[in-house]
């Protein structure tokens, strides 16, 4: 397949990684999408009849919160609620047990955020062009500051009918810092501040949280990039599985209906290779400190 992806032979959620996972974290931190072709998440009976787009309430997909157990996001009651979330708690310890074993580096640094499961389809969905994900972008929380932390993602395509989720992926992030950091902004004096104690975000915004969205944003809003920039289609299949740092992969997912996916949280100082984060890919460029001294916990 393209060099954006690295195949890896796994086949279950808590099997030792197989061949190609030798150097799995350094192909993730240098910007590869690692790839499970024959790793499929398993539904009961009783779950298949969540994969209808029925389930969702207002929101593009239901959320689960592994600290809580709280579910989000569905017009499921009752014991179909519950139900639900069983089955997204089950896939958030799957994703675990996965990335403790292919990735033990970051075994007992990984902080569990959010599970989503997305019974929609992509292709055709009304969106603004902000929201609309088929655009090529790097992922940023505009509620949820991760003040440098890595956002690491594991995705698994449940699609009932063999229809694969289709992504295309961008340049390398320090192509992309160099085309749009000369236009970002700065945010302006005691913006954080105000933005924190209106509780807009969870926890202070830090310029380079500022810098991430704006940079979101930039990417998706220029068409000329969105159609000349170097990028590959990618499909994967009903049935796999895939991993990937999606604030500095730039990606768009294209096509697909039913995926479940799972959010990590990784610190900076937990990686292999710091040098590689966005956050000091951003620093270099623009020749500051993003993060402060007090500002680097989530």
């Amino acid at each position: 397949m393209t060099e954006a992806i690295a195949e890896i032979d796994v086949t279950e959620w808590n099997q030792a990684p197989g061949q190609g996972a030798d150097d799995a974290v350094g192909a993730l931190e240098a910007g590869r999408v690692l790839l499970f072709p024959h790793l499929a998440f398993d539904l009961s009976e009783e779950e298949r009849a969540f994969l209808t787009p029925a389930v969702l309430a207002k929101s593009k997909n239901v959320s689960f919160n592994p600290a809580t157990g709280g579910v989000g996001g569905t017009s499921l009651e009752g014991a179909a609620r519950e139900q639900i979330g069983q089955m997204m708690k089950r896939f958030s310890e799957s994703a675990k047990a996965l990335l403790d074993g292919l990735l033990p580096e970051y075994r007992g640094k990984l902080t569990l955020g959010r599970t989503s499961f997305r019974p929609a389809e992509i292709a055709g969905r009304a969106s603004s062009w902000r929201k609309n994900d088929t655009l090529l972008h790097i992922d940023a929380f505009p509620s949820t500051p991760t003040h440098g932390n890595r956002i690491l993602r594991l995705f698994c395509n449940v699609n009932p009918e063999g229809k694969p989720r289709v992504w295309r992926v961008g340049e390398p992030f320090e192509r992309v810092a160099d085309k749009f950091a000369p236009v970002l902004k700065r945010p302006a004096f005691g913006s954080s501040a105000l933005l924190q104690l209106f509780r807009v975000t969870k926890g202070r915004r830090t310029e380079y949280d500022h810098l991430m969205l704006q940079l979101h944003d930039e990417m998706k809003r220029d068409a000329k990039y969105q159609a000349e920039v170097d990028q590959t289609e990618c499909e994967f299949p009903s049935g796999s599985a895939w991993v990937v740092f999606v604030d500095s992969v730039s990606h768009a997912a294209m096509s697909g209906q039913h995926q479940l996916e799972q959010t990590f949280y990784l610190p900076l100082q937990g990686m292999k290779e710091e040098t590689l984060a966005p956050l000091r890919v951003l620093e270099r460029r623009l020749g500051r400190e993003l993060v402060g001294p007090n500002e680097s916990e989530q």
